[in-house]
């Protein structure tokens, strides 16, 4: 695996829970450099020296996204690292404005968010054209006309998804 690839995974996944991090906790215990796999530290090596100075909380991030990373496929691994691209390409609005929503999407019951999902993955599963189509008419729709389209689409049940493979 690519260190610097490792590392920037490292920093994608201790952002992504920073606003979870930032609300009120009881102290958490620090995560001990030596208590970390071989295959973390690799992962995290970058911040070896500077790892006594972090903050518990993002130690224990840090620990947990080199965890994951760990568990990922290759095709996962890529993925991730593309979607890191893209968060150091966004403005500090558009970074606020992913971790807002990404709040609200935590916010929702798990039947919500399977919802969600399901008409996310039927989405993608149109054709680009039609996706294309549908994005420009919801811009061009004002926030009443958006709020109406929402309100319609929940008002019609959707038959339960099929049970997803591993799950």
């Amino acid at each position: 695996m690519n260190a610097k690839l490792g590392w920037i995974l490292a920093i994608c996944l201790a952002l992504a829970v920073a606003p979870a991090m930032a609300q009120e906790r009881a102290p958490q215990p620090g995560v001990e450099w030596s208590s970390l796999s071989e295959a973390q530290q690799k992962i995290l090596a970058g911040q070896a020296e500077a790892w006594d100075k972090l903050p518990p909380g993002r130690q224990q991030a840090m620990a947990r996204g080199s965890e994951r990373w760990l568990s990922m496929t290759p095709d996962q691994q890529a993925r991730a690292g593309e979607r890191w691209k893209k968060w150091k390409k966004m403005s500090p609005q558009q970074r606020e404005h992913l971790r807002e929503r990404w709040r609200r999407f935590h916010e929702l019951s798990p039947e919500q968010q399977e919802a969600l999902r399901e008409t996310y993955r039927r989405f993608q599963s149109l054709p680009p054209e039609r996706r294309e189509e549908l994005r420009e008419r919801w811009q061009r729709m004002t926030p009443e006309q958006r709020q109406r389209a929402i309100r319609r689409h929940q008002a019609y049940p959707r038959p339960a998804p099929p049970p997803r493979p591993g799950r």
